[in-house]
C-alpha cells in the first residue's frame, strides 16, 4: 500500500489543513450562510416578542414577576429538551431551531430593555412631558432611545448565545457550521472539526463588534459626555495650577 505524501494533510487527518479550506470551500460558505440566517431570523423573532414584554411590563408592574419568570423558565429548558418540545409543532424543519433559540433570547431581551427602560432619569420624562409630549411620541422619542445601551447590552448577549446555540440545531439537520462540527466529529474528521469550530467563533465576535458599533452610532450623546469628561480632566490640572499660583 502506497503511503500518502508527508504534505498531505487531508490524507494525514491534520487538524490544520489548508486542502481541506480550498476543496470544501462552498460547503463551508453554504453552512456559514445557513448559521447567519438561523442566527439572525431567531434574534429578530425574540426581539418582536420582547420588546412589547417590556413594555407591558414597565406600564402594568404586576406584570413584571410573571413575565421574567416565565422567560427565565424557557431559558432553563436544555436545548436537547426545547427542540423536542418544539419538534410535534414544526417538524424537522429551520423553523423549530428559529423558534427555540427566540424563546432562548427572551430572557436577556426582556430583562436588559425593561432595565433600560426603568433607568431612563425621571427629569428627561418630567421634562418631555411638560413640552407637550403624549405617551407614544415620549416613548419613541425620549424613552427608547435612552434604553438603547442597557438593550443593545442584552441583544449583544442573545445574540453571540445564539451562534453558540445555533450548533445544536445540527441534530434535526440545520445548525449551519454545526452540521459540519457534528458530522467531523462523528468521522473524526480533524479539519472539518476545527475549521467550523473556529468560524464559529468568529461568526461570534463579528456579531458582536457590528452590535457594538450600531450601539455607537445610536447613542452620539454618550461619545459627547465621554470627550466632555476627558475635557474636563485634562484641564482641571491646569485650572488647580493657575489658581494656586494666583493666591501666591
Amino acid at each position: 500500500m502506497t503511503a500518502p505524501p508527508p504534505d498531505d494533510c487531508l490524507a494525514h487527518n491534520d487538524w490544520i489543513c489548508g486542502d481541506y479550506l480550498s476543496t470544501r470551500r462552498q460547503i463551508l460558505l453554504d453552512a456559514l450562510l445557513q448559521h447567519l440566517q438561523l442566527t439572525v431570523f431567531s434574534v429578530a423573532l425574540g426581539l418582536v416578542i420582547a420588546v412589547p414584554l417590556a413594555l407591558l411590563a414597565r406600564r402594568r408592574r404586576w406584570t413584571v414577576g410573571p413575565v421574567l419568570g416565565i422567560t427565565t423558565v424557557l431559558y432553563t429548558i436544555p436545548s436537547l429538551a426545547m427542540f423536542s418540545l418544539l419538534l410535534p409543532v414544526y417538524g424537522l424543519s429551520a423553523t423549530l431551531v428559529v423558534v427555540g433559540l427566540a424563546l432562548y433570547s427572551l430572557t436577556l431581551l426582556v430583562r436588559n430593555i425593561l432595565a433600560g427602560l426603568d433607568g431612563v432619569p425621571a427629569e428627561a420624562t418630567e421634562a418631555a412631558r411638560g413640552m407637550g409630549y403624549g405617551p407614544m411620541r415620549q416613548l419613541l422619542t425620549v424613552e427608547l432611545p435612552l434604553a438603547v445601551p442597557a438593550a443593545m447590552a442584552g441583544l449583544r448577549i442573545a445574540t453571540v448565545s445564539a451562534v453558540a446555540l445555533t450548533t445544536v440545531g445540527a441534530i434535526v439537520g440545520y445548525g449551519g457550521l454545526g452540521n459540519l462540527i457534528y458530522a467531523g466529529m462523528n468521522a473524526f474528521f480533524k479539519a472539518q472539526v476545527l475549521t467550523a469550530s473556529v468560524l464559529c467563533v468568529l461568526l461570534a465576535v463579528a456579531f458582536d463588534l457590528l452590535l457594538l458599533g450600531v450601539e455607537r452610532l445610536l447613542t452620539p450623546w454618550r461619545r459627547a459626555s465621554r470627550r466632555a469628561v476627558r475635557a474636563r480632566a485634562a484641564t482641571g490640572p491646569k485650572r488647580l495650577v493657575a489658581a494656586l499660583g494666583r493666591r501666591t
